[in-house]
């Protein structure tokens, strides 16, 4: 286990530290935890890593001093969420728990940690350097809307002073920063690393091919339009195999953002799991429940990465739109020990990832996606060249199921239903029978499955299909349930005030009759989070993607009203089947009136 404390770091005999890591959250060694992922590769390296979770930052800031100055630099993240995101409701009312920290208590972290953690350590330490990464610094590298502050924000590494950023999943520039710094590379040497970002003091250099230039931040700030166009021109890049360097101005310098490594081989990836990982939480935590924690102890996952491109999320921005798997080989042997973690009891809560049945998919001419530039492999229509054959992960779902040990293994993870359906049948051989054991065999009691909406105008916005869909996938949900005699249940998500979503579109979402018996609880309001297109649309009133306009509802009342019509409509309708039900049982239970 990775030393919190002094004293724990004279228990293991050290005389000195290489790498200090602070996390907004509580330290958890289990491979969803980015921290540990970080601690865990450097340590393979032959580095000694300390962890120091969830600092105090109000008081003397002895956490920040207690293990004082380490040989190489200090990492730090924010932990796994944007802290904003984990302090505020989507009406940025403040959170009362927070699942990442014992006992779920909220408050052990500050509003942007990634800045507050930095200036702290750079006032104590000014001479050592300062690496930030993780969700947080990642998708704020660039200047993005700040939902909070209701207003642009430069790039974080322009707030916080660190050094270096590494965006993204971190284990190859971590090792790269790591050894630059220990060799004592150049500034010009250390610069050339891939997938990290840094700010530079001066003039931008001249635009010149393999170099993408940006509107400065100033620009950004005087020109909604300006911050539209950088942004249509960041997710393009984000979503190539072979994107340019890009160059943002501001202020007195510019921010560099080194294009990323190639996306991960299979090798690769199993390498990252094959760590002694134990996936429990620090023993400093004895007799504290963590719930988060508890949310992923018994999982595994199986691949990084989404083609699904929907306008509201991060997860290309942060792990790449090419999927990056494991091999069967490496995934098993996690299942098998998951046998000697405490409390298990053969039930492994979720065998996915950010979209659990993308697993080993691509296109099947791998040299079109070295020169894509879409934003999506599904939307608007699915590409002729995706592989989205489900075999090998029903074969994968087989080999788990068998396994010595393992009573049940469910899939927890979103789904893409566009990859196996059609509005007019299923896509191909495959597709039938892996809906039919993810619903049988793969399901805890209900399918959570996420349209996100009914109008096709909000959900171009989405970039998300057709609602047409969704009613396909229940007519064939319905279909195995009934076959197999048995109550699978099916449970849609969906998101109020997205741009382009009116209180009549809701309005229209609730009284759908394509739901009709069908529990709806799952509706969030939309939050908008840094460099995602949502966001833009948000606080820009353009679609970066045509540079049309779009209507966004800002007024928080109108928000709040979206989402609790909903559930107003929602709970007429739960009110009138309990109602139904009652009168049924009435009916059933009451005596016949004998004729006289």
């Amino acid at each position: 286990m990775f030393p919190t404390s002094v004293k724990e770091v004279e228990a293991l005999g050290w005389d000195y530290i290489d790498i200090i890591l602070f996390s907004g959250d509580a330290f958890i060694d289990h491979p969803s935890f980015g921290t540990a992922v970080i601690a865990r590769w450097l340590q393979k390296y032959g580095y000694r890593v300390a962890v120091v979770p969830q600092p105090n930052w109000r008081d003397d800031l002895r956490d920040f001093r207690k293990l004082g100055r380490p040989r190489l630099y200090f990492g730090l993240n924010a932990g796994a969420m944007d802290s904003m995101v984990n302090h505020y409701t989507a009406s940025k009312r403040l959170r009362h728990d927070d699942a990442y920290t014992p006992e779920g208590k909220a408050g052990a972290r500050p509003d942007y940690a990634v800045t507050v953690y930095t200036k702290i350590l750079k006032e104590l330490f000014p001479d050592v350097p300062v690496i930030i990464g993780g969700i947080e610094a990642s998708l704020r590298r660039l200047t993005h809307y700040d939902y909070w502050k209701d207003c642009l924000m430069p790039s974080v590494l322009v707030t916080s002073g660190a050094d270096y950023l590494c965006y993204g999943m971190g284990e190859r520039p971590m090792l790269e920063l790591t050894r630059g710094i220990e060799k004592g590379w150049n500034m010009h040497r250390m610069r050339q690393i891939p997938q990290i970002a840094f700010f530079v003091k001066g003039k931008a250099p001249e635009t010149s091919e393999g170099v993408l230039q940006l509107h400065s931040f100033e620009e950004c700030q005087k020109s909604k339009r300006a911050f539209a166009e950088n942004f249509h021109w960041i997710e393009t890049h984000a979503n190539m195999a072979h994107p340019d360097t890009i160059i943002e101005p501001v202020g007195d310098g510019y921010v560099q953002i080194n294009p990323p490594f190639p996306t991960a081989t299979t090798e690769e990836m199993d390498s990252f799991w094959d760590l002694p990982f134990t996936k429990l939480p620090h023993p400093r935590y004895k007799g504290k429940r963590i719930p988060a924690y508890d949310m992923i102890k018994f999982s595994v996952n199986t691949h990084r990465g989404c083609f699904g491109g929907c306008n509201f999320c991060t997860i290309a921005a942060h792990q790449g739109k090419f999927i990056s798997s494991r091999s069967e080989k490496s995934i098993l042997k996690e299942v098998r020990e998951l046998n000697n973690l405490p409390d298990f009891a053969g039930n492994i809560s979720d065998v996915g990832a950010p979209t659990a049945n993308m697993y080993g998919m691509h296109g099947k001419n791998t040299d079109l996606c070295d020169k894509c530039k879409r934003r999506s492999c599904l939307f608007p229509k699915r590409c002729p060249n995706l592989d989205c054959d489900h075999t090998r992960l029903m074969e994968l779902y087989r080999k788990i199921d068998s396994t010595k040990g393992i009573r049940h293994s469910y899939i927890g993870s979103g789904i893409r239903y566009d990859l196996f359906l059609t509005e007019d049948g299923f896509v191909d051989e495959s597709s039938k029978p892996y809906l039919r054991t993810l619903v049988l065999d793969h399901t805890s009691g209900r399918l959570k499955v996420a349209p996100e909406h009914t109008e096709d105008h909000v959900l171009q916005k989405m970039a998300k299909p057709s609602f047409r869909l969704f009613c396909r996938l229940r007519t064939e949900f319905d279909k195995i349930n009934r076959e197999a005699g048995t109550h699978v249940g099916l449970v849609p998500y969906f998101i109020s005030s997205h741009p382009g979503c009116t209180q009549k579109d809701m309005e229209a979402l609730a009284s759908n009759p394509a739901l009709k018996g069908i529990w709806m609880d799952q509706v969030q309001d939309f939050t908008p989070t840094p460099m995602t297109t949502s966001s833009v649309m948000f606080y820009s009133g353009i679609d970066p993607r045509d540079m049309t306009e779009v209507f966004s509802e800002h007024d928080m009342e109108k928000k709040m009203r979206q989402k609790s019509f909903f559930f107003k409509n929602s709970s007429k309708k739960s009110e009138n089947r309990l109602q139904s039900s009652k009168q049924s049982r009435i009916i059933a239970t009451r005596k016949p009136k004998h004729k006289k």
